[in-house]
């Protein structure tokens, strides 16, 4: 028998991680340690004790968990954290159709409401060159409302994949959430799954398909930033699911 043949099989594995705190909300959990700290030494142990549990909250809002994104021809994933809240064929944003942009014909739109207990930091779905960056000012309607999409505080992007490939998806501003925060700008290159911003403090992502592709994912189903497979280009079969 050889020494391959005794060699014990070895299977690799992967293991969890303690998610770090995004750079951007360092200062607002250090704000409420401090705010606790102060409680304390103030001797109002009741109001610190609450303030504990706040600080968490804080950290834990913008923790940055490092994310396995997969890679293949044509895949685009979920932009966020969330429930899939709506699916439905309309008109794209006009701020992402024009020349060189989206067609302004019926696509898919594909919402994720994030709750303030997801991860807010939101990411590319596909893999390109960041050709659109467009900040509207409105609302702070509730994002799960489908009329947000055109009311609430909004920040446009539009990713080019090296195939020519264009995508639009959308950062919505909700009920709590007061200031939408980019990482990228027009002109940048991007990988698929990379940070491109945040939202605080919770929201919602649209992201928009071009023609003939369906969605991979269900209503009611929770995706994962830089993970979750939301569709594959050029894809038109879709996906049932049921609530069980």
């Amino acid at each position: 028998m050889s020494s391959l043949e005794n060699r014990p099989e070895t299977t690799p594995s992967a293991k969890w991680r303690w998610p770090s705190v995004h750079p951007e909300g360092r200062k607002f959990a250090l704000i409420a340690a401090g705010i606790t700290l102060l409680l304390f030494l103030l001797g109002v142990a009741p109001l610190g004790w609450i303030m504990v549990g706040i600080t968490i909250w804080v950290a834990a809002f913008f923790r940055d968990p490092i994310r396995s994104v997969p890679i293949g021809q044509g895949l685009v994933v979920a932009p966020a954290d969330g429930l899939v809240t709506m699916i439905q064929e309309v008109m794209p944003p006009r701020e992402l159709t024009g020349e060189g942009a989206l067609a302004a014909t019926p696509c898919l739109r594909v919402s994720i409401f994030m709750s303030v207990f997801d991860v807010h930091i939101n990411r590319a779905p596909i893999a390109g060159t960041i050709t659109r960056v467009v900040y509207i000012a409105g609302k702070f309607l509730n994002a799960s409302l489908d009329k947000a999409s055109e009311d609430n505080e909004r920040q446009h992007f539009l990713v080019v994949g090296h195939d020519g490939t264009q995508i639009g998806f959308t950062q919505i501003a909700g009920l709590v959430a007061r200031r939408i925060v980019p990482f990228v700008k027009t002109g940048d290159m991007v990988g698929v799954g990379q940070r491109v911003g945040l939202i605080r403090f919770g929201s919602r992502v649209d992201v928009y398909l071009p023609a003939g592709t369906a969605a991979k994912v269900t209503l009611g189903q929770r995706s994962i930033a830089g993970e979750t497979i939301l569709a594959r280009i050029g894809d038109g079969e879709r996906v049932t699911g049921v609530a069980q």
